[in-house]
């Protein structure tokens, strides 16, 4: 493996921060996925002698961005960063965030407003097709390109936009489109294979641009002539033959080609792409190579499926939206859903957030304590670009304790609050100095917290009874909790609990690592009662850390109301309130 003495002087856009020797050591051997595809890049560094390398990603403006759209610029932007910090930031990146907005609007989407207009605009170009939300912007290509810059910039990428439009039209293409012109034959006898019969005597790498009625036209071509650059087809309308260059913005190629020809003209070096088009790759590689281009490097990750395990989709709008997840959570928490297993298929829905949520809180809490190795495959090293920031503890000491969107969820639950300020209050018990001002992330949490249990929490909170071997366990727990000192720790009241469920046959568990018959385990299913009796929920924080914050003797009061039945009644009172 190269290092950074094999690449030219460092390019002008450095890294942040400076690059130690130990990183970049550690680097070249990590294997975290964004590492292992910058090995492909600098490898075909090495191949091509290129001084430069292009990263590209892909948005088709037909509907509106989502969380897939943005989950390919993260990657791509993680292989990025890995690829700078293997070669020391000597070699110069860019990343293209290319709309397809030239390609025909075939279907009108079902999460945008006009829908009759937008019918009478089918077949023509994004940037054709009027803005269906305002009279902001001159198209709907144009509106959604917007959406998605807007974005981007909130994120911080380093990116450049390109506009499909802009680039045909401009003549950026035109050398290629000639090229594409003299292979012609190449590329037909590429695709035609895999077409049916009916597609196959329309086909053409070509679509003309109807000067007639601005439609882009899926036509065969009757003619061409790669010596004065033209083709002839004819008008599915008239039957009239047209004769037109195929430069200047008067063709854009079918998709296929499409993309091998932005490859080749571009010089992409690196684009990603979902599994779904395994074989649009092969066929647009294939495609590139008779150009006389060498594909991009890359790899296929896994869709992203709704709460129905269907497919997310921008015309359909199922799944999340890249503002709803954000209503309910952290940017970083979606970074860390996009950079976690890109190679599985994955539930994207509003039930995944607290768990990504308190990973990426877990990933940060441990970066500070791990060698370089173990930093390098944490995801909050990719996410921030090897900068991440320290995590947010309250307290010192043995009463230090992190807090997770779990447990804040399990607090508001308990407090029946939707005001942050109450919140606010269980944690200044805890730590009397903690604010939003000295602590701005955690006020973000919280408000995080407060709206997704008023929204998905608290309306399907299902508490239940508890049995008699369970009244006696929580009984027993209540003792426990009132001889504590007020203060105790979140350890010393775990510590207890432990004590507890190991003295109730029901909860000892054999099996449990250093497990003896003085000293029994205690099974999951003794917190599991917690979380259901006391909260409603099938799962929980460590219990130890959310008494010390929500205190004991609210702790104990929970569990008198728990035993009393006041909590079930409670809860079916809020729900018949909602029902009306």
């Amino acid at each position: 493996m190269p290092t950074g003495a094999d690449f030219p002087a460092p390019s002008p856009a450095n890294l942040a921060e400076p690059i130690s020797s130990e990183t970049i050591e550690a680097a070249l051997k990590a294997s975290a996925w964004p590492f292992e595809e910058a090995r492909k890049l600098i490898d075909r560094l090495k191949a091509t002698g290129k001084t430069e390398i292009i990263f590209e990603t892909g948005y088709g403006p037909s509907g509106l961005p989502h969380i897939g759209t943005f989950g390919e610029v993260a990657r791509t932007t993680m292989v990025r960063h890995a690829f700078r910090v293997m070669t020391e930031d000597r070699v110069k990146t860019r990343l293209l965030a290319f709309s397809d907005d030239m390609d025909a609007l075939r279907k009108v989407p079902d999460n945008v407003p006009n829908k009759a207009m937008l019918e009478s605009h089918l077949g023509e170009p994004l940037t054709r097709v009027p803005d269906p939300f305002s009279n902001e912007y001159p198209s709907f290509g144009a509106a959604n390109n917007a959406r998605l810059r807007a974005f981007l910039d909130r994120f911080g990428f380093d990116y450049e936009f390109a506009s499909s439009t802009d680039y045909y039209a401009s003549g950026r293409f035109d050398e290629t489109l000639l090229r594409m012109l003299a292979v012609y034959d190449a590329v037909m006898d590429i695709i035609l294979p895999t077409l049916g019969p009916d597609r196959r005597a329309t086909y053409s790498p070509f679509l003309p641009i109807s000067p007639r009625s601005g439609k882009v036209l899926q036509v065969p071509m009757v003619e061409r002539d790669a010596a004065r650059g033209t083709i002839v087809y004819v008008d599915p309308d008239t039957g009239e033959k047209i004769e037109t260059l195929v430069t200047g913005g008067r063709v854009k190629c079918q998709w296929k080609a499409d993309w091998a020809m932005r490859w080749f003209a571009l010089g992409v070096d690196y684009e990603m792409a979902g599994k779904d088009l395994i074989e649009s790759v092969k066929l647009s590689s294939r495609i590139c190579r008779a150009l006389g281009g060498q594909p991009p490097e890359g790899f296929n990750y896994e869709l992203f499926l709704d709460d129905k395990g269907q497919k997310i989709s921008k015309s359909k709008g199922n799944g999340l939206t890249i503002d709803e997840w954000l209503a309910y959570a952290s940017p970083e928490s979606l970074s860390l859903f996009m950079f976690q297993k890109p190679t599985a298929a994955k539930r994207l829905y509003f039930d995944v957030i607290p768990r990504a949520v308190d990973d990426y809180l877990s990933f940060l809490e441990a970066y500070q304590r791990q060698p370089i190795k173990e930093q390098l495959g944490n995801p909050v090293w990719h996410i921030h670009s090897g900068a991440p920031p320290e995590p947010e503890i309250l307290g010192s000491g043995e009463h230090k304790t992190a807090v997770t969107f779990a447990m804040l969820l399990n607090l508001a639950a308990v407090a029946n609050s939707e005001d942050p300020q109450v919140l606010w209050g269980f944690l200044r018990r805890y730590a009397p100095d903690v604010s939003p001002e000295n602590h701005p992330r955690l006020g973000a949490l919280i408000a995080y917290a407060v709206r997704y249990f008023r929204d998905f929490v608290r309306p399907v909170k299902a508490y239940r009874a508890p049995d008699e071997v369970e009244r006696e366990a929580l009984g027993r727990l209540a003792e426990m909790l009132a001889a504590l000192p007020a203060d105790a720790s979140a350890e010393a009241i775990q510590a207890a609990l432990y004590d507890i469920g190991r003295t109730i046959p029901r909860y000892q568990d054999m099996k449990a690592k250093g497990a003896t018959p003085d000293r029994p385990g205690v099974s999951t299913d003794f917190f599991n009662m917690l979380y259901a009796v006391l909260l409603g929920e099938s799962r929980g924080p460590r219990f130890g850390s959310f008494a010390a914050l929500y205190g004991l003797d609210e702790t104990c009061k929970l569990i008198a109301a728990a035993l009393s039945g006041d909590l079930i009644k409670g809860h079916e009172e809020f729900l018949t309130e909602r029902r009306t």
